[in-house]
């Protein structure tokens, strides 16, 4: 915090250092100051996607999930290539059981970054909430695919193979 304060004192109009400020707050918990501080980087710089991202990131924390949703539709809007804010509106979304509009923004996600295995694990269960159990298995085994050590997946993976009545493969993933 204290290296980017002296970032703005020194060059107070730079959007970036109040940004980047905000992410440090956002770690700290501090989530009032990160809305501060990214509201600040979009005074300064109203194109800044990722500033928009951030900020929603804290109203989500703060349980402010349509000032969220507006921040990342807003950030979708400057850079349409944003995976981060369509992963993230994605989980508000999730939080608010809007999943056709999860599911869609997790899938626009994982166009974006095909390798993003949170984003597959996360429509993978949105999926489960809605009992299309085959698609979780996809999802999530595409998950485990990318990355063999993400325990949720298999977690995830293994309640569909349950609700399927396939009980060796639920407990082959639970092991």
């Amino acid at each position: 915090v204290r290296d980017y304060t002296e970032a703005i004192r020194l060059e107070p109009k730079c959007a970036y250092a109040y940004n980047n400020r905000g992410i440090v707050y956002y770690n700290l918990k501090q989530y009032e100051k990160v809305i501060e501080d990214c509201t600040e980087a979009i005074c300064l710089d109203s194109t800044f996607a990722y500033a928009y991202n951030n900020r929603g990131n804290a109203y989500v924390d703060l349980k402010q999930h349509e000032r969220a949703i507006a921040d990342y539709t807003e950030a979708i809007r400057l850079d349409p290539t944003n995976a981060a804010a369509y992963y993230n509106r994605g989980n508000t979304y999730t939080y608010l059981k809007q999943y056709e509009k999860a599911i869609a923004d997790y899938t626009e996600a994982i166009r974006l970054n095909p390798k993003d295995v949170y984003a597959y694990n996360n429509r993978g269960n949105v999926y489960y909430r809605l009992k299309q159990y085959e698609k979780t298995i996809q999802d999530c085994t595409e998950a485990i695919r990318l990355n063999p050590t993400y325990a949720l997946a298999y977690g995830n993976r293994g309640g569909a193979y349950y609700r399927k009545a396939e009980y060796r493969k639920a407990l082959a993933d639970h092991m």
